[in-house]
């Protein structure tokens, strides 16, 4: 998308262009209907960067006015926070006058450098500049690969207790909303950043919705409490355990009990649909390099039935095969929408070296998944 896109011309013959106030102030609200965000974003950041430097040097080329580029401002602000790049902070809001970047560069001994101009907007705009084209590249390679379509909207996890009953509160924008036992789990709706979900995104999260004042560590340690009552506490405390050491908030968040699938009905019901398999996964890794992965913990549930108890007390199991014909056909349908899915049996992680054995595949797992580079 070309910076001009925003602007149009009055006759054609030679009159200066003028911004488009309207359409710029709609991208407050939405997306354009005619553009991507990424590309909307793109192109705002380069017509900020190019009049900032423009007024810092010759003074010559500049499409804005004092009047209209907090406008510009304001939209970009709201483009980036959807994408979820950090949206740059501005130290001053026009070119000239007392909140102007004049005033802000004579301040800041700037007066005799247009170098140090240049550089003061490079500061500025550089970082999210180079999060767009990361994302750009992303987004170019993801149309020659076999990722997951579709885009991240809300995730449901740490499912504990009674289903909960979730209706579309705006079916056209496929806004969810949970209306009963929304205590029996907790609803994540931020945007997704460039490289996943990281532990210390899900921490601001859950600092600003539920701890606003715990600092950074007090908030990570209420989060982990509320995600450590599921079954499956060795995968859980050993992929926490990272988190601690050196760089650990970076990491991808390891989310518990997650909706993958949802049917509204249930069994106590007696009108459930079974048209969507085994809704719940034990575990979800939404890694720096775009892959969605499901991590499983099998139990003998999974693939037999249980008998009644024998004169002795004992229980034992049944293979059924249907249950683990259901369980593989799931995995292959999931497989080929583009998520990743490794199955631990619960034999193995409760026989010595358990521990050991998550660890390596952890290990192993993050840095096939690494962050991809430039």
């Amino acid at each position: 998308m070309d910076v001009l896109a925003f602007f149009s011309s009055g006759d054609g013959w030679g009159r200066p262009w003028v911004l488009d106030v309207e359409l710029v102030e709609s991208l407050r609200f939405g997306p354009s209907a005619n553009c991507t965000d990424l590309d909307v974003a793109i192109a705002l950041t380069r017509l900020l960067y190019d009049d900032f430097v423009a007024h810092g040097t010759n003074g010559q080329g500049r499409h804005l006015d004092d009047e209209n580029v907090p406008v510009v401002m304001k939209a970009h602000r709201a483009v980036l926070e959807r994408l979820a790049p950090e949206p740059p902070d501005w130290p001053f809001r026009t070119f000239d006058g007392p909140r102007g970047f004049g005033t802000y560069w004579r301040a800041n001994g700037m007066s005799g450098s247009w170098q140090a101009r240049r550089d003061c907007i490079e500061q500025i705009l550089g970082p999210t500049r180079d999060a767009l084209e990361d994302l750009q590249e992303l987004e170019y390679e993801r149309r020659f690969t076999k990722g997951p379509s579709g885009s991240f909207k809300n995730l449901i996890f740490a499912a504990n207790g009674v289903k909960p009953e979730i209706v579309l509160r705006d079916a056209v924008n496929n806004e969810a909303e949970i209306v009963r036992h929304a205590d029996t789990c907790l609803v994540f709706t931020d945007p997704l950043s460039l490289h996943g979900l990281t532990w210390r995104q899900m921490v601001a999260w859950w600092q600003k919705n539920h701890q606003p004042d715990a600092d950074e560590r007090t908030a990570a340690n209420g989060l982990y409490r509320s995600l450590d009552s599921v079954p499956e506490q060795l995968v859980m405390r050993t992929y926490c355990a990272r988190y601690a050491e050196e760089g650990g908030f970076d990491l991808p968040a390891l989310i518990p009990q997650v909706y993958l699938h949802y049917d509204p009905y249930t069994c106590r019901s007696g009108k459930q649909s079974w048209a969507l398999y085994r809704q719940r996964m034990d575990f979800l890794l939404l890694a720096p390099d775009r892959s969605r992965i499901v991590i499983e913990v099998d139990g003998v549930q999974y693939y037999g039935r249980k008998n009644p108890p024998n004169e002795h007390g004992k229980v034992t199991w049944t293979a059924v095969p249907r249950l683990y014909a259901e369980m593989v056909a799931e995995d292959r349908r999931l497989r080929l929408a583009g998520y990743e899915i490794y199955r631990f049996g619960g034999y193995e992680l409760t026989a010595p070296g358990g521990e050991q054995l998550l660890a390596g595949f952890f290990t192993s797992l993050l840095t096939r998944h690494q962050k991809p580079t430039p």
